[in-house]
């Protein structure tokens, strides 16, 4: 049975509102999703499924729906994408925790960073379902714009690589 990521947007950040992890869980196994797991107070959710990617993406979005009256955006990804969004991480010489990755629901359009504004020497990378950003004082001082990246939800480097090792020991454990 496949392993999922979701990656919840604008949860617990100020967004769509707050959801303790505990609550976050129990949506999961209400969906008869199995094996779940949370990671961090910021919307990331590892579970099982026999149904595919989208069906998933789409059955939780609208099961958030009903707790805060609108979608707030659910982006899932497997462990092997996981995976390869962290060994193709551009930017080697970043700081991992200065270095996000914005899931987006789909492909980045063209153009994604023609629009970005960058004054304080952040740098950014398109790489199909992602937008790679290097923010060089850390994104919280940050004034960077880039409307590419109202469409995800970030995460930094750690994050994305304690997912994807807790994706992988999920689909080892059988």
């Amino acid at each position: 049975m496949p392993v999922y990521v979701a990656l919840l947007r604008a949860v617990n950040v100020g967004g769509t509102g707050a959801l303790p992890m505990a609550e976050l869980k129990a949506i999961c196994e209400r969906l008869s999703f199995t094996n779940v797991e949370t990671y961090i107070q910021s919307g990331n959710v590892l579970f099982r499924s026999d149904e595919t990617e989208a069906t998933v993406e789409r059955r939780l979005d609208e099961a958030l729906a009903q707790k805060f009256g609108r979608k707030p955006g659910v982006m899932i990804r497997s462990r092997k994408e996981l995976q390869k969004i962290v060994d193709e991480a551009p930017f080697p010489d970043a700081k991992p925790n200065f270095l996000l990755v914005t899931f987006l629901p789909e492909a980045a359009p063209k153009g994604a960073l023609d629009n970005m504004v960058a004054p304080d020497g952040e740098e950014a990378k398109v790489a199909g379902r992602e937008i790679y950003v290097h923010y060089p004082i850390g994104s919280g001082k940050s004034k960077l714009k880039l409307p590419a990246l109202k469409a995800g939800t970030s995460r930094n480097l750690n994050t994305v690589r304690k997912l994807a090792e807790m994706a992988a020991a999920m689909e080892e454990s059988g």
